[in-house]
């Protein structure tokens, strides 16, 4: 039985209307974007509705349909979804779904070019010869335009309000479209400072009804304009952004476009009458997954947690004083995990978590969005998107509750971060004496060398413990090389090339530390540094050299000396003046735990006996 195709289906799809469902003819397929992963590459189709021709752009979801052969050249298929973009004055299709009627088919009637596509030079129907009269279908009713486009001239413009299209759809093709998403993520402001000036940015993540998700970027006016309209969870309808290839060192999204939205752009707040669009979407991974993944990683995982420590005040490298917060997570899964809270996470969610374990009742604790971190084994730290979600109502949580109160409370979980041997040292921790460190020749390697020391800090130089850094930034992150202060009173960084009104303050500690084998000398520097003073490099440099207060500070000092910890060194041999020397540099500062480290001499003597 021959098929006929809808006719005049291309006049009418580019008058707008996007409800024909039409059958049409692939007349030619032909690869014009090719990428490095073969499901992002891009075809381009001939299509026909027997009298006229149009250029199609395949939706990369497509792909596998060319790929498997399913279409081809000369097959008939249908359109179900679709939208039709001026793309530099030319008209283009989009096709986003579409069905295969007919595998193979010759080609049916005498198909012409429509006006606005390319020039007979680049046309492939040029090389298609004359086709019989026979193939032509045998009724082909004239055209009847929609009632909204009948009697009004020449279109040189379509008005009508852009459609709304998934957000797997969108793809740079399309000139209107709109996206109805929830707001699942909203980071805060940033701001930043580059070649081109200062500037602020800050994104929100949605999620659409049928699981797509994508980001939305927006720098400075745009700022001023969106950020106190976005909230998250509800449901917006934007439009008028532009799309650009995501960012994947700060874009976690399953998704290669993201948006920026524009002076033009629009963003509506839409009622959530029907909840079909999801509060929130996960992909979670067991916690024994993390122990492999890559750092910078970011993931979603759940797990009950069995302990919270205080939170503690740290000074952010621009100078800004921040709070972190330790818990630990185990899962079905047989391994534990350090989570590390940051800023207000540590006292909005984190002061709950505390409460909930202190009552002796352990939370099921969901983490979207958390950022892998490899030192000192693997954890997982929170991020400007990472949202958290205490006790939540899903059935993960509700699995992990249940394995939990049966028996996993009592399941023992080797940890990934600090995972407890039977010495109760760390599993990524070599210990060492000082002793060892020097006759063992550590850091000679081309490698440096990891080690752990118990260790007393026995003398802190005083004379020079800090330096002056510079506070701008560089991209995403602050310059911190040393600043010099001119004769204007400005900071000057000889790297960016420019003053600054103020300065940071670092640490750069020279500290003595000895066991019961000898004495060595260590590098601490800002954070270790923090750990081992107790307070901001700033504090100490305001009491000593602003308020010349020599013996609060002199106190302060005192009070760091004598005490046991465990101190994680980096040893690298390093060149200055020609000379070859040993560095030591402590990388992480922890009291004594002495429950483990009591297990750890016990079963040292064990093993030796």
């Amino acid at each position: 039985m021959p098929i006929s195709l809808t006719p005049n289906a291309i006049t009418a799809i580019k008058a707008g209307d996007v409800n024909l469902k039409p059958l049409l003819q692939v007349l030619d397929i032909k690869l014009i974007g090719k990428s490095q992963e073969r499901s992002k590459d891009r075809y381009r189709l001939l299509i026909s509705d027997g009298i006229s021709a149009q250029y199609a752009m395949l939706a990369v979801q497509l792909n596998d349909r060319v790929k498997s052969a399913q279409v081809e050249k000369g097959s008939i298929v249908q359109l179900i979804d679709y939208i039709c973009s001026d793309v530099k004055g030319r008209n283009l299709i989009v096709v986003l779904n579409m069905e295969t009627i007919v595998p193979h088919s010759e080609t049916i009637g005498n198909p012409t070019m429509s006006a606005d596509s390319d020039t007979k030079a680049q046309n492939p129907l040029s090389d298609l010869g004359s086709i019989s009269p026979t193939n032509r279908p045998s009724v082909q009713p004239s055209y009847q335009p929609p009632p909204s486009y009948r009697n009004h001239g020449p279109i040189m413009k379509n008005e009508a309000p852009a459609r709304i299209i998934p957000i797997a759809a969108l793809n740079p093709y399309q000139g209107r479209w709109a996206i109805k998403a929830r707001v699942t993520a909203k980071g805060d402001i940033r701001r930043y400072n580059n070649a081109k000036g200062d500037g602020k940015v800050f994104s929100f993540d949605l999620l659409d009804s049928d699981g797509g998700e994508i980001r939305i970027t927006c720098f400075n006016v745009v700022v001023d304009r969106f950020y106190d309209v976005i909230d998250v969870g509800k449901v917006y309808l934007i439009s008028k952004g532009s799309l650009k290839p995501a960012q994947k060192n700060f874009n976690h999204l399953k998704n290669e476009w993201e948006i920026f939205l524009e002076s033009t752009s629009t963003v509506e707040l839409c009622p959530d009458e029907d909840g079909s669009i999801p509060r929130q979407q996960f992909s979670f991974r067991p916690i024994s997954d993390i122990e492999n993944a890559e750092n910078n990683t970011i993931l979603d995982i759940i797990g009950v947690v069995t302990s919270v420590n205080p939170s503690v005040p740290i000074l952010r490298k621009n100078g800004m004083e921040t709070h972190r917060r330790i818990l630990n997570l185990k899962d079905e899964s047989g391994k534990a995990v350090e989570v590390t809270l940051w800023g207000e996470f540590c006292n909005r969610d984190g002061r709950q978590l505390e409460e909930l374990v202190e009552s002796a009742f352990f939370p099921v604790l969901a983490i979207k969005a958390g950022k892998v971190s490899d030192f000192s084994g693997k954890s997982v730290g929170t991020i400007s998107s990472t949202q958290l979600f205490i006790n939540p109502d899903f059935p993960e949580a509700h699995i992990l509750r249940n394995w939990f109160d049966h028996g996993g409370k009592d399941t023992a979980s080797s940890s990934i971060s600090r995972d407890n041997m039977p010495g109760g040292g760390s599993r990524n921790e070599i210990r060492k004496t000082v002793s060892q460190i020097k006759e063992e020749g550590l850091g000679r390697s081309d490698k440096p060398d990891w080690v752990t020391v118990k260790a007393t800090i026995s003398f802190i130089k005083t004379d020079s413990f800090c330096y002056t850094a510079c506070p701008l930034m560089i991209g995403d992150k602050q310059c911190n090389k040393k600043v010099t202060q001119t004769g204007t009173n400005m900071w000057l960084c000889d790297r960016c090339n420019q003053e600054s009104e103020e300065c940071d303050y670092r640490y750069l500690l020279q500290v003595q530390i000895q066991d019961h084998t000898g004495l060595a000398w260590v590098t601490a520097f800002q954070e270790s540094g923090e750990e081992i003073m107790g307070c901001p490099a700033k504090q100490l440099y305001s009491l000593k050299y602003e308020l010349q207060n020599d013996e609060e500070f002199a106190e302060i000092v005192r009070n760091r000396l004598f005490h046991q910890y465990m101190l994680k060194l980096k040893i690298k041999e390093e060149s200055y003046a020609d000379e070859q020397r040993v560095k030591m540099t402590v990388v992480k500062v922890d009291m004594v735990n002495y429950i483990s480290e009591s297990k750890y001499l016990l079963n040292s003597l064990v093993r030796s006996l």
